[in-house]
């Protein structure tokens, strides 16, 4: 969903919750709030100007989304456990949540990120104050609904760990991923992209059992379109139930799935559900 880069921003929507605040702080090294709020609102415009969406418009990217996740803590640990394990961030935006991943133990070697916009991830390197040697993750910029980027079809048969100064899309990592978090992402989509996508990022993870897919996008109690006004303007979202979120999955299994939503309520009073979901492999 683009909008058009002359939207006015608004700065009384800045507002990260404690503990993103504390986060933005010892990722940026600026420790008074003005100054992190000046600093933050600069590199908003800077990326509205790019990429017009609303999740740069409302601050969704000051949000931290991974650590939020039931799986979280499961997942470092498999960071911990598997020799060689790899972390994957769909839509990564700036990286906030990869950056998330590491300081919290995950090798940033062993992270990968994904956005269609190069720039995005380079703004983050100004957000976060960092460089490529000081923050040394790959990042890939491609679109993951373009098969010569992502694919569902077989990948390459080279064993794991892959060379990862050699890959080019997400294709080369097919079977390769321990894990992957795709948050605010599938709901961009129509119900046969989404599926497809799912098919596509069944696909990249290993076969070893435990390996998992796990993220968070807005949900229905019952599947089907959701009409909402963005911008001024009336946008169409189609949103699966958990029962047929969790059937997508298993279809592209084995997976042991897990699906809930929760209830969100406007400033406005307007109704919303953001579904919480997880895949994980299990043995054939």
């Amino acid at each position: 969903m683009d909008f058009t880069s002359n939207t006015p921003l608004d700065p009384s929507l800045y507002g990260p919750d404690p503990a993103a605040l504390e986060f933005f702080k010892q990722q940026t090294g600026i420790t008074g709030e003005d100054e992190l709020k000046q600093h933050v609102l600069a590199i908003q415009e800077k990326a509205f100007a790019v990429a017009p969406y609303p999740c740069i418009h409302s601050f969704g990217f000051t949000r931290l989304r991974i650590s939020r996740q039931p799986k979280y803590q499961s997942v470092l640990q498999l960071g911990r456990d598997r020799s060689g394990a790899l972390l994957l961030d769909l839509g990564c935006c700036f990286g906030n949540d990869a950056r998330k991943a590491v300081a919290d133990g995950w090798p940033v070697t062993q992270m990968i990120s994904t956005d269609i916009k190069q720039e995005l991830w380079d703004l983050g390197h100004d957000l976060f104050r960092s460089t490529p040697s000081s923050f040394p993750s790959l990042f890939i910029a491609g679109d993951c609904l373009d098969p010569s980027f992502l694919s569902s079809e077989p990948g390459h048969t080279s064993p794991p760990p892959p060379d990862l100064s050699l890959i080019t899309s997400l294709n080369d990592l097919h079977g390769k991923l321990t894990a992957v978090h795709a948050s605010s992402i599938f709901h961009l989509f129509s119900a046969e992209e989404q599926a497809s996508l799912v098919c596509s990022v069944a696909a990249l993870l290993s076969p070893a059992e435990g390996s998992v897919v796990f993220g968070s996008h807005i949900g229905l109690p019952k599947q089907g379109t959701m009409r909402e006004e963005i911008f001024g303007r009336m946008e169409e979202v189609y949103c699966y139930d958990p029962e047929s979120w969790n059937k997508l999955w298993a279809d592209a299994g084995p997976f042991k799935t897990e699906a809930s939503l929760t209830e969100m309520v406007g400033p406005k009073g307007e109704v919303a559900w953001m579904m919480v979901w997880s895949a994980t492999r299990t043995a054939v």
